[in-house]
């Protein structure tokens, strides 16, 4: 019996998660979250997708799965940072609508 039916639904509930978290809420730390959401199930699909033969995975997306968590490691480190900056320009979590 494969889990990879399993994986594969887990990382795209995943990912409308995010997606969802990104849509609906205006708080920035709230889009990184959900940003980081959608990555983990986009990584999870990855992992899921990576079969060669029925006992041995397949290395690459593995080894492009470890990347993509140093990226988004790095992203969400520079993300935190420009909201910080953000919060100290404006004094508000959220960006507004810029229709003043």
């Amino acid at each position: 019996m494969s889990h990879e039916p399993l994986y594969s639904a887990s990382g795209v509930l995943l990912f409308l998660m995010g997606l969802y978290s990104l849509i609906v809420h205006d708080h920035l730390i709230k889009k990184v979250i959900g940003f980081n959401i959608m990555g983990s199930g986009i990584f999870l699909l990855l992992v899921s997708f990576a079969e060669r033969t029925p006992h041995a995975p397949d290395p690459v997306p593995h080894a492009l799965v470890l990347t993509g968590i140093v990226v988004t490691v790095s992203a969400t480190g520079f993300a935190l940072m420009l909201i910080k900056r953000i919060f100290s320009e404006t004094k508000k979590p959220a960006l507004d609508d810029g229709g003043e």
